[in-house]
């Protein structure tokens, strides 16, 4: 089974950058949709930003112009660029998989943390 890793996260003041990876085992994109996730302490997780299953993107709107998702295929890779990051940024960042086809397993990294202060 293909598994994702995150790496990328740590300590930023606001207004700094951070780019976030999610690394597959293998091939995964002809197979699965990527998106990223995050969740904060005493939040439910919430989607940050994501691929759709016609290659668009969709962003939460309240990340919408500050962060951009993107993919490496030969990588097997998506990024998340963020920039201009706000406290209220700060979470556990995942990375998700869904498959295209309903009885394949949803995906899940194993979360990389983001703390963003004032």
């Amino acid at each position: 089974q293909v598994q994702l890793v995150e790496s990328g996260g740590g300590f930023v003041q606001a207004g700094g950058s951070l780019r976030l990876s999610c690394a597959a085992s293998g091939s995964i994109f002809s197979s699965y949709v990527m998106g990223w996730y995050r969740q904060a302490p005493g939040k439910e997780r919430e989607l940050v930003a994501a691929f759709t299953y016609g290659s668009r993107t969709n962003y939460a709107d309240t990340v919408k112009g500050r962060f951009t998702i993107s993919r490496d295929s030969a990588k097997y890779t998506v990024y998340l660029q963020m920039n201009s990051l706000k406290p209220e940024d700060t979470a556990v960042y995942y990375c998700k998989a869904n498959p295209y086809i309903s009885t394949m397993p949803v995906l899940w990294g194993q979360g990389t943390q983001v703390t963003v202060s004032s």
